[in-house]
């Protein structure tokens, strides 16, 4: 077996796109460089070897359970290696390797916590630069950005706009989402109704990303919501 686009994907989004390895933090998806096309860096380790002889390497498993979610850690190549050197199979024992994913996978949920805010209009500051962020990942790697559309077949730069999906506009939007939720009641009800319809939208774009339900199921992202968000935050300016 492989492992399945759904356990790559919800890997890649609960790591937020990071390496898992502590003090590491390193982004995991290289946008262009001069001339360079963006690549990916995460290598996806198998937390019990995937084939007999390799580190931490469990024969009970069936070929699903190695390649699932739950037996996979998000790294790059640096702390990949370091932790399958035969060497260091006593350091970095299976244990070890859950609670380093569990450790930064809870990282990755409170940067995602938000401070109370007494007003719409420093909720929406605090929102803008999330939705501008998802803007400029759609724009510079979307299916209809001039890179996807400059190489349509080239695997590397679909990679790429998979990795921020995962890694930028997911994130972005749970945290969007966490503070839309936190300080709900300071909106009157015409603003209730946009926002409903943005959270809609986050919950259906996840399910999609995950591989849950198809594209045609996503709630398309409510222009209301971003003119909503732009006028309150240019409020007193």
């Amino acid at each position: 077996m492989a492992i399945t686009q759904k356990s790559i994907k919800i890997l890649w989004g609960n790591s937020g796109g990071r390496c898992a390895f502590p003090g590491c933090w390193e982004r995991l998806c290289s946008r262009e460089a001069a001339n360079a096309a963006p690549f990916t860096l995460g290598e996806m380790a198998h937390i019990c070897g995937d084939k007999p002889g390799a580190n931490r390497h469990d024969a009970g498993q069936t070929d699903a359970e190695r390649d699932d979610y739950q037996n996979l850690i998000l790294l790059c190549p640096t702390h990949h290696t370091l932790i399958d050197r035969k060497e260091n199979e006593s350091v970095y024992t299976v244990d070890a390797l859950h609670e380093m994913k569990a450790e930064h996978e809870a990282r990755v949920l409170s940067r995602l916590d938000q401070e109370a805010m007494t007003s719409k209009t420093n909720i929406a500051r605090a929102i803008l630069p999330l939705l501008e962020e998802n803007r400029q990942s759609w724009e510079q790697y979307g299916p209809l950005s001039e890179l996807a559309r400059s190489q349509p077949q080239n695997d590397a730069v679909h990679a790429v706009w998979v990795s921020e999906r995962l890694s930028v506009i997911v994130p972005n939007n749970r945290k969007i989402a966490a503070e839309l939720v936190a300080h709900r009641g300071l909106f009157d009800t015409g603003e209730q109704e946009v926002i409903t319809t943005f959270l809609l939208h986050m919950r259906s774009y996840e399910q999609w990303v995950e591989d849950a339900i198809p594209y045609a199921a996503v709630k398309r992202f409510p222009i209301a919501f971003d003119h909503l968000i732009r006028g309150l935050a240019d409020v007193g300016v």
